[in-house]
């Protein structure tokens, strides 16, 4: 039977400074699954670099109260099982597209802990997200993602992606950029 939100007790909030252990823990479980289901898990350097990302990304939320990042948590009880966070357009976006999305905000760490996947809280994260862009006046936003996994969600929700930048990440593994209007 498949699950949704409705059996769970999920409440999405803000960031706290007593969030940061878990959701340290929750980045390398959400990043070492994601990995291992791409068939890199054996990438060690790559995920270490991705964990790190997120934590930095998380202290800038954290140290200048949502102006330099913003996320929002998921919780189910007292349990973080899911992430969203907008920003400045990451340096990867940038130099993909040639400054082309500079001066657009990315949405990212979208990552949703493997018990609770396919349940909708992914969708409920980035409704939330979208409804604080718009709250903001900010009228589009991109995204990215070099996982197969997530390139396959984001193309059934969004299309195809602006741009496709074929084996970036080796033989088989591209790297996608989609461009969206804000719609709430």
């Amino acid at each position: 039977m498949k699950e949704d939100t409705a059996v769970l007790n999920v409440e999405i909030r803000r960031p706290r400074a007593e969030d940061i252990n878990e959701l340290n823990h929750f980045f390398r479980t959400v990043i070492k699954d994601t990995f291992n289901k791409e068939g890199i898990g054996d990438k060690l350097e790559d995920l270490e670099t991705e964990i790190q990302a997120k934590k930095n990304y998380l202290s800038s939320d954290l140290k200048s109260n949502g102006k330099e990042r913003y996320f929002l948590l998921a919780l189910d009880g007292e349990k973080i099982i899911g992430t969203i966070e907008y920003g400045a357009a990451s340096d990867l976006i940038c130099k993909c597209t040639s400054n082309a999305l500079k001066e657009i905000h990315e949405v990212g760490t979208v990552f949703v802990h493997p018990a609770f996947q396919r349940m909708g809280i992914g969708n409920v994260l980035l409704k939330k997200i979208i409804e604080t862009l718009h709250s903001k006046r900010i009228e589009e936003f991109c995204l990215d993602s070099g996982y197969v996994s997530a390139q396959k969600i984001w193309k059934k929700k969004f299309g195809d992606p602006a741009y496709l930048l074929e084996n970036y990440w080796g033989e088989g593994y591209h790297h996608m950029i989609w461009r969206i209007k804000v719609r709430v």
